[in-house]
């Protein structure tokens, strides 16, 4: 046991700096913060060829968790990762219509999916806000479709499904759009963890800048 590191503060700093003495694409100081946590979270320094930050994607979500967005997310899952008391310090919240009691008759009635209909049937709550999908590309396909909506655009897309049908094609049409500031991880690997973890380094970014 005396060669492991114990202290969780000093485990999370060693973890960080083997990550970015890493890293080997040419990120901003902006980026850097994202991408170490998405390297952290999936233990896989090789994802880092597959991220995608748009050039406003920090920013704009930056800009957005200071004027109190809230969150949408596609599963609970999700939710559950995003640190939800220190997005209330903020002013935004944490929201999953998945479960709401009329999404599920409604996928049914048009023949699609369960997340796709929450987006469909919530399409006010967008503007503005930060969508995290991190499971189903359907939902990301129905966000791009509502986000040529001034009216319904969200202030970014963290968009990063998993799977073989579909997730890479969805996340290939939001690199597309370079019309609206996303984040994301190219091909078939992602998931509600990476999300949530891109969420939540930039949440932490703007509370460290407002303790500076």
């Amino acid at each position: 046991m005396n060669d492991f590191i114990l202290d969780p503060g000093q485990i999370e700093a060693e973890s960080m700096r083997h990550i970015r003495a890493g890293l080997i694409r040419p990120w901003t100081e902006a980026d850097i913060p994202v991408v170490e946590r998405i390297i952290h979270t999936s233990g896989d320094p090789s994802l880092e060829r597959d991220i995608a930050i748009h050039p406003e994607g920090i920013a704009c979500g930056l800009k957005a968790l200071q004027e109190g967005a809230n969150v949408i997310t596609d599963v609970e899952m999700v939710r559950a990762g995003i640190s939800k008391g220190k997005l209330k310090s903020l002013g935004g919240t944490v929201e999953c219509f998945l479960n709401s009691p009329e999404v599920a008759e409604q996928a049914k009635a048009w023949g699609i999916t369960r997340s796709m209909t929450a987006f469909r049937l919530n399409p006010e709550r967008l503007r503005g806000s930060i969508v995290a999908i991190g499971n189903a590309p359907t939902a990301l396909i129905e966000v791009l479709r509502l986000a040529e909506n001034p009216e319904t655009r969200p202030a970014l897309i963290v968009g990063i499904p998993v799977g073989f049908i579909g997730a890479k094609e969805s996340k290939d049409l939001l690199w597309e759009r370079q019309d609206i500031p996303s984040i994301t991880v190219l091909g078939t690997r992602g998931g509600s963890p990476l999300a949530a973890t891109v969420v939540n380094a930039l949440i932490y970014t703007v509370l460290r800048q407002r303790n500076m």
